[in-house]
């Protein structure tokens, strides 16, 4: 059984990646001094809380929940904070990738439960 604490790891290390990312667009290819230090304090959250979680469970795991969340979470935050459309093929695209980490999770034996 994995912890609830892996989880949590991987969850937090998700949302500094959001972060991370929403913090690089605005840095403006790191011109910008503040959102360079929240995307540099950013990654470094992200991958140290990275690495708690892939002690526990399986790399390729690990990364397809961490880079599948991070996708659908970053691209919701370009739509509502930078105003970046989505089109039907996009929404349609992030919806499989949502049905893909659900399948992982629920579905799969490499992830102890």
């Amino acid at each position: 059984m994995i912890p609830a604490s892996t989880y949590l790891c991987l969850a937090v290390a998700i949302v500094a990646e959001v972060i991370a990312t929403s913090a690089l667009k605005a840095s403006d290819g790191f011109t910008k001094l503040a959102p360079s230090l929240i995307t540099v304090a950013g990654y470094a959250v992200a991958f140290w809380l990275l690495s708690f979680a892939i002690r526990a469970m399986p790399a390729g795991i690990v990364y397809a929940i961490w880079s599948g969340a991070g996708i659908v979470l970053i691209s919701a935050v370009g739509w509502v904070w930078f105003k970046q459309s989505l089109d039907a093929p996009a929404l349609f695209g992030l919806g499989l990738i949502v049905l893909g980490v659900i399948v992982v999770n629920v579905f799969s034996k490499s992830v102890s439960h």
